[in-house]
């Protein structure tokens, strides 16, 4: 596996604005293929799942609403004036005994640093949370966020990166690493494919367009909402420094199927 890292900082690496123009159509393509095969090597072949019906409190809630309350709560964390908290919590824990009803779905990093809840002002029961180093799509991520959207009735899902974060510098400089560590390079080296640059800030960026459209790609559960209209999938990134969260359309020609 390091030679393949290796091999990705032999070619020469410019930024965006250093070449001129954004990634070809080519660049797209061979960086999604990279990607996909990532997250599909132990994805098993299964027929595509019958979404049961969902008949949450907000099951007429649309994607473009789902989203828009989530930022209006990252704006009032930003502002310092969160309201989560203020929630009757009495009321809450006895929602959520009866069972769940997110809205929307997040695939984050696993950094201390980005407590998803708390960046969104949500309140238990409105989001469900994946994290994994990296914000990575795996196997068992798609699974989670699967079941999350056919089960639960998920409006959005969004995949979002951060600033400073370890596991894309990681991915960059290559380093000798203990363990498994290592483990999690693959799946990032199509976005330093594709970013073709070492700026972790565009390489972060581009990471996090390059999981929410594998993970389109990986899944045709996901997919199938997406083209229906009843789910939307975006990217983003939050910066630690100032809690503020910027939301990054996928650009369709990421999306692999037709």
């Amino acid at each position: 596996m390091c030679s393949d890292v290796d091999g990705m900082h032999d070619q020469p690496h410019g930024t965006q604005e250093e070449d001129g123009a954004a990634p070809s159509r080519r660049g797209f393509l061979t960086a999604m293929t990279m990607a996909g095969g990532v997250a599909m090597a132990a994805l098993p072949s299964v027929p595509a799942m019958a979404a049961p019906p969902v008949d949450g409190p907000d099951a007429s809630m649309t994607p473009d609403a789902a989203l828009a309350e989530i930022m209006a709560g990252n704006a009032r964390f930003v502002a310092g004036k969160p309201t989560a908290h203020l929630q009757d919590l009495s009321i809450i824990k006895a929602r959520a005994a009866e069972g769940q009803w997110p809205v929307v779905g997040v695939l984050s990093c696993a950094d201390s640093r980005v407590p998803v809840e708390m960046v969104f002002d949500e309140y238990i029961g409105r989001l469900f949370v994946t994290r994994i180093a990296g914000n990575i799509t795996t196997p068992e991520i798609v699974a989670s966020l699967e079941y999350g959207v056919a089960v639960l009735g998920l409006k959005a899902l969004v995949v979002m990166g951060h600033s400073n974060c370890g596991a894309v510098k990681a991915a960059i400089d290559n380093p000798e690493v203990p363990g498994q560590i290592s483990a999690l390079f693959p799946a990032i080296l199509p976005a330093l494919y594709l970013a073709r640059s070492k700026d972790a800030a565009i390489v972060t960026r581009t990471n996090a367009l390059v999981q929410a459209a594998t993970l389109v790609n990986a899944s045709p559960v996901i997919e199938e909402k997406v083209k229906a209209g009843t789910l939307k999938v975006v990217a983003a990134v939050y910066d630690v420094a100032t809690g503020k969260v910027d939301m990054l359309p996928v650009p369709a020609d990421m999306l692999m199927r037709g």
